[in-house]
């Protein structure tokens, strides 16, 4: 739980890092927007949301929440952003909050005349009306910027998975949707990597189960040279202990 607590802080540290000036939003914008979305919203079957990174909430939530998951709308308004983070199952909660704040500090480093490009594609489990789970695809990305080219709207589309696997954790990747180049995620300011091979060969027989001695018997390394692997795991998924670490890398696809 206090780990959760941590990641929310440094979510609204990292949103907080923009500085938006209320003077610099139209939002008349947001309002054009939101009646198209509306409009959407009687012909399509995506569940969609608009997220103002200033006011930190949702300014839209489309009525087929209700239709598609059985959602009370009514409920989502009283409740705000604590009624969806709810309805994520708590394995996959984790990992969402990293993978935002993840796709937050890309997205700021983007040049601002391709931060409306990229996408955050994340499949993962949710808590449907009846309380039971089923496995949705969500898509996030840019949906407006401020005057001064700062992130301001975020748009999410909600489907449901293909793949209904409910032992199967998150699976996310960015990806710029208008050349298709994929990006490398996480993503770490500095041009840090993710896992190497051995990393990951490493991480997997700790998932497994074995501890430090046994990999190294296994692997022919020294004890050392295994701990030397894991503290690096740690620091390179930021996380704070082989659970987490293993939960993370498994949702980035890296332990498949």
């Amino acid at each position: 739980m206090n780990n959760v607590k941590q990641l929310y802080q440094e979510y609204f540290r990292v949103l907080d890092t923009q500085d938006i000036d209320a003077s610099g939003l139209d939002y008349s914008i947001a309002d054009s927007h939101i009646v198209f979305l509306k409009q959407l919203d009687l012909i399509e079957n995506s569940s969609i949301s608009v997220f103002d990174l200033y006011k930190k909430e949702h300014v839209f939530v489309s009525s087929n929440f209700s239709k598609m998951l059985g959602y009370n709308l009514e409920e989502i308004e009283q409740k705000g952003n604590a009624f969806f983070d709810l309805k994520v199952h708590p394995d996959d909660f984790f990992i969402n909050l990293k993978n935002g704040i993840k796709l937050l500090q890309y997205s700021f480093m983007v040049p601002v005349d391709q931060r409306k490009d990229y996408k955050l594609v994340s499949d993962y489990r949710v808590k449907n009306g009846s309380d039971e789970y089923v496995r949705i695809i969500e898509q996030q990305q840019v949906l407006e910027l401020d005057s001064q080219g700062k992130i301001w709207l975020a748009l999410s589309t909600v489907d449901f998975s293909p793949d209904q696997d409910l032992n199967a954790g998150v699976k996310s990747r960015i990806f710029n949707f208008r050349n298709g180049e994929q990006v490398d995620f996480p993503f770490f300011p500095g041009n840090e990597k993710i896992l190497s091979r051995r990393e990951q060969e490493i991480l997997r027989l700790v998932k497994e189960g074995m501890p430090s001695k046994e990999i190294a018997g296994k692997l022919f390394i020294s004890v050392h040279t295994v701990n030397t692997h894991r503290q690096r795991i740690l620091e390179k998924l930021n996380v704070n202990n082989s659970y987490e670490a293993i939960q993370y890398a498994f949702g980035l696809g890296l332990l498949d």
